[in-house]
């Protein structure tokens, strides 16, 4: 394989492949309530070996990059929307949000490691469905958290009171 197969920049494009995909939890996508699905991380075993995941259950969490891919083309967002068409928020861009309907389809999600057997990674508050295509794995470190106080508006604290 050349490095444009591995995610390297070829030709104005990058081109990413999966390291895996998400099994089990929700069929459907669905907003909220996230916090309590389990499901399991199953890594691609034509690139990887059990080894892939050695260290990773010294972790309470871990980062998960994945492929919004039951996001249509047509159905990405790029300038500015009230979040979930909600009229009493405010009309904020794509980047301003964290909605599925991004640019490139991409989401990242903060798990909770339940459990690493094999190719399997058991992780729970994935919010990627079923069959969902993981793009990258990183475990969480403090050191790699904001600094600092964070703030965020009222509104996206209103979104979230539903979502965990």
């Amino acid at each position: 394989m050349t490095g444009a197969e591995y995610g390297h920049r070829a030709e104005g494009a990058v081109v990413c492949h999966p390291v895996g995909v998400g099994l089990g939890g929700r069929r459907e996508t669905v907003d909220d309530d996230w916090g309590g699905e389990t499901a399991v991380i199953r890594l691609d075993a034509e690139r990887f070996g059990p080894e892939a995941l050695y260290g990773l259950a010294d972790f309470s969490h871990l980062e998960v990059v994945f492929h919004f891919d039951r996001v249509a083309p047509d159905a990405v967002h790029t300038g500015a929307r009230r979040p979930r068409g909600n009229p009493d928020w405010p009309r904020v861009g794509i980047f301003a949000q964290r909605g599925r309907n991004r640019p490139n389809r991409l989401g990242v999600s903060r798990c909770r490691v339940l459990g690493v057997e094999g190719l399997d990674l058991r992780v729970q508050g994935l919010d990627a469905v079923d069959g969902t295509p993981v793009l990258d794995i990183a475990p969480y470190m403090d050191e790699f958290g904001p600094r600092g106080e964070t703030t965020q508006p009222q509104w996206s604290a209103e979104l979230m009171r539903a979502y965990c």
